[in-house]
């Protein structure tokens, strides 16, 4: 017998009993979006290396340990993508997209792919919904896309939900902070771990997001981006902040908080859930003003995010609710065209109905439809009658096979009286 084979490791299978969780997400997400004025944009799944090394950043973890890369027939170097951004900016440049009425809103949804050690809530294909408004540097903005992914958060109550807010200040701002943090790691390097102590200077703001105990224990007394923002820094945060209080979004101040990609600058945030445990985060982003003009285009303010759907999904512990079947049709053998015929009037209509197609019995019919939740069973007999059957009271009465949905919605309607 040949071997069998498995899904890759750190990869899935998204079954049918677990797909409407996920489409819940997204229709939730889509319906956040589309109120907000975002319209939907669809990158490729794989990218020229180049992109994310000069976009994400080359001392990132992303870059140099995670990303899925291969040449092709032609011997250029491609990657899977890690993230969304890159691309999409890549997308704005490449069509245009400046030459439109700014900010360009727009959203995306998809897989991602990171070479990371599989664990809960971690995995090396994964899926994210995420958010970009490219072309403005309003405080406003930034605000508008924290609170959608409150929202969005919120409305599929995911529970122990915090905002972690902090600022990285603009380029020259934080260049100057840069160095003070160098000087100071530079005092502490004994004590720092060997991945901390080798790109000091390449990344040092990193040093914030290290697990290394004494690592750690130097960052708790290390000077923090919070409080070296310039005037205009932080008068910007503060625009930020006031939005966020106007709109009831609560969070916390976080003068340590870094994201791990290189473009960010001014806003950063994470929304983070208490129930995942060392895997907490959901979703977060921030501000990236010299991002665009970093992959060839023009110089561009923008602010975005990312949110992981398996992650919500682990937080929430409970898929959503299977959608309804309005009914479900059981015919003898004579009558299984006919069958079919009348289910594809009905969802036609706009009614949701499902009927056998694997030759059982009547009887058997009668079981698949119990087993299929369907609110009411369609029951046709040999001698053309046809009978509609409450499956919550077992209660039936004739029907009119030609107008299955009207019978179906005064049915509804006598039920609810």
């Amino acid at each position: 017998m040949p071997a069998r084979f498995q899904a890759p490791r750190g990869t899935f299978d998204v079954l049918p009993d677990a797909s409407a969780a996920r489409a819940h997400i997204y229709v939730t997400a889509a319906h956040a979006f589309e109120r907000a004025g975002y319209g939907r944009i669809e990158t490729p799944a794989f990218e020229d290396t180049e992109l994310f090394a000069r976009g994400v950043g080359e001392s990132t973890d992303i870059v140099q340990k995670e990303m899925f890369s291969f040449e092709d027939q032609g011997g250029r170097s491609l990657t899977l993508r890690p993230e969304a951004t890159a691309s999409i900016c890549r997308a704005y440049v490449e069509h245009g997209m400046h030459r439109l009425p700014q900010p360009v809103k727009l959203w995306s949804w998809g897989p991602y792919f990171r070479h990371e050690r599989p664990q809960a809530g971690r995995f090396r294909q994964f899926h994210q919904i995420d958010l970009e408004a490219i072309g403005t540097d309003s405080p406003l903005a930034d605000a508008e896309a924290i609170i959608l992914l409150s929202d969005i958060l919120a409305e599929l109550a995911v529970p122990g939900v915090t905002l972690r807010l902090g600022s990285l200040g603009s380029h020259a701002t934080r260049a100057a902070y840069r160095d003070e943090l160098i000087a100071y790691l530079r005092s502490h390097e004994s004590e720092l771990s060997d991945e901390v102590r080798s790109r000091i200077d390449q990344n040092p703001l990193r040093a914030f997001d290290s697990d290394h105990e004494g690592t750690r224990e130097v960052m708790r007394d290390a000077p923090t981006m919070l409080d070296r923002l310039s005037d205009e820094d932080g008068a910007h945060f503060e625009a930020v902040k006031s939005s966020l209080d106007r709109a009831k979004v609560a969070y916390e101040l976080d003068g340590t908080l870094v994201r791990g990609l290189d473009y960010y600058t001014r806003t950063v945030f994470e929304f983070t859930s208490d129930v995942l445990g060392a895997q907490s985060a959901l979703g977060g982003g921030g501000r990236y003003d010299g991002l665009v003009s970093e992959l060839g285009g023009p110089e561009v303010p923008a602010v975005g995010w990312a949110a992981g759907i398996e992650r919500i999904l682990l937080a929430l512990d409970s898929p959503a609710e299977e959608p309804h079947l309005d009914a479900f049709i059981v015919a003898p053998e004579s009558r299984r065209e006919l069958a079919l015929e009348i289910a594809t009037q009905a969802r036609r209509a706009g009614a949701c109905v499902d009927l056998d197609l694997a030759g059982r019995s009547e009887k058997g019919q009668m079981k698949q439809a119990n087993r299929s939740g369907a609110e009411r069973a369609v029951i046709l007999s040999d001698d053309g009658s046809a009978l509609l059957r409450n499956m919550t009271t077992g209660s039936e009465r004739p029907l009119d096979t030609g107008d299955i949905q009207g019978e179906i919605a005064r049915e509804q309607a006598e039920t609810s009286e």
